[in-house]
C-alpha cells in the first residue's frame, strides 16, 4: 500500500474500538469476562454489560483487587479483561501485575484507556507516559498500542486469542480512522509506505501524525518508509532491521516518555545489530499538564511538524 491509501473519512476514540471488540468477543467466546474499577462508562463497556451482565464484575475503586480477581478467574479457564485508566491500570497496581499476572503467567488482559498526553484536561496526575516501559519490562507480557478505532477493535480480539498476559493501551480523544481492517497481527509491524531515504516507525496516536508528516516529506522529495509498530513487545525486529538496512536512518514516534518506550527498544535493537542515526519524537522525560490533546501534543513536541523536523535532521545526519 501507499500513503494515498490511508484516508480518514471519520474520527472516533480508540477506546470505542475496545468497547466494540469486547462486545464481539462476548458473543463468540463465553469465557471472556470484563472487570472494571468504577470506570465502565469511560472504558465503553456499557454494551457488553447490557448483553452479558453475568460476565461483568464491578470491582470499584480497588484496582489492585481487580488484578488479583482477574488472575484468579484464569484458573477456572476464563479470559478476563481488567479495565481502567492506563495510569491506574499500571502504575497503581504494578506489584499485583508483576506477582499475580506476569510472574504467574496468567492469561489476563489489561485493557488501559486514557493513555498519554491526549487524556487532556485531567492533567499530569491522570496522564501516564511511563506505562509502556513498565509493562514491557515484565517477562512474558505482550504490549500492544493500536493507532485508531479499527486497529483497537482488532487488537482486542487478537488479545483474547493470545494465551498469556497482554497489555492493551488506547486513548480518550476522537482520532482519525484510517487503517484498513484485516491487517492486524500481534508482533507483526505494518508497512504503510515503502521508501528509501528515511524510516519512520510510529505507534499509537502518533501513527496519524507520522502519516501526515510522510505526505509532506514526500511532496518535498524525501522518500519515506512508514511503518506502524502497533506491537511494542514482541518487537518486529525483522521489519525494523530490513527497513533501516535500506534507508540508513530512523525516526521513532510515540506518545510516551522517550525513556523506556518504543524508541528505547528500537535504539537498543539498532545499537546491537545495525548502528544507525536515530531521532525520537516523544515526551522529553517530563510529566504532562492540563490542556486539550492538540495543545499538549504541540507543546510537548509530538505534532506533525516535529516528525518532519526529526526526519529532515536524521536524513542529514546519515551523510
Amino acid at each position: 500500500m501507499a500513503l494515498s491509501d490511508y484516508v480518514s473519512t471519520s474520527s472516533k476514540d480508540t477506546r470505542s474500538g475496545f468497547g466494540v471488540g469486547i462486545l464481539e468477543l462476548g458473543k463468540t467466546n463465553p469465557n471472556v469476562v470484563a472487570l472494571c474499577a468504577d470506570l465502565a462508562g469511560s472504558l465503553k463497556l456499557d454494551a457488553f454489560i447490557k448483553e452479558f451482565p453475568e460476565r461483568f464484575i464491578q470491582c470499584g475503586i480497588s484496582e489492585a483487587n481487580m488484578i488479583s480477581v482477574a488472575a484468579g478467574l484464569t484458573i477456572g479457564g476464563k479470559i478476563p479483561f481488567a479495565t481502567s485508566f492506563a495510569n491506574f491500570a499500571t502504575g497503581r497496581v504494578y506489584d499485583q501485575i508483576r506477582q499475580s499476572v506476569a510472574y504467574s503467567d496468567k492469561n489476563v488482559k489489561i485493557a488501559a484507556s486514557h493513555a498519554g498526553l491526549t487524556l487532556g484536561e485531567d492533567g499530569a496526575t491522570h496522564q501516564i507516559l511511563e506505562d509502556i516501559g513498565l509493562m514491557q519490562m515484565l517477562p512474558g507480557m505482550v504490549v500492544i498500542n493500536p493507532c485508531d478505532y479499527n486497529q483497537t477493535r482488532e487488537a482486542t480480539i487478537a488479545a483474547a486469542d493470545h494465551v498469556g498476559p497482554v497489555y492493551l493501551r488506547f486513548g480518550r480523544p476522537a482520532w482519525p480512522i484510517f487503517m484498513p481492517e484485516g491487517q492486524f497481527k500481534i508482533g507483526k509491524a505494518i508497512l504503510m509506505n515503502e521508501g528509501k531515504d528515511v524510516s519512520i516507525f510510529a505507534t499509537g496516536h502518533l501513527v496519524w501524525k507520522a502519516l501526515e508528516a510522510a505526505r509532506q516529506l514526500e511532496s518535498e522529495g524525501l522518500s519515506v518508509e512508514l511503518i506502524n509498530i502497533h506491537t511494542i513487545k514482541p518487537l518486529d525486529s525483522e521489519a525494523i532491521l530490513k527497513s533501516v538496512a535500506k534507508t540508513k536512518c530512523a525516526v521513532v514516534c510515540e506518545e510516551h516518555n522517550r525513556i523506556g518506550g518504543l524508541g528505547s527498544s528500537v535504539a537498543a535493537l539498532l545499537a546491537q545489530e545495525l548502528p544507525t542515526p536515530i531521532e525520537f519524537v516523544a515526551v522529553n522525560d517530563s510529566f504532562g499538564e492540563s490542556g486539550t490533546p492538540d495543545q499538549l501534543l504541540t507543546k510537548y513536541g509530538l505534532d506533525t511538524p516535529n516528525v518532519i523536523e526529526a526526519a529532515r535532521k536524521v536524513f542529514k545526519r546519515k551523510g
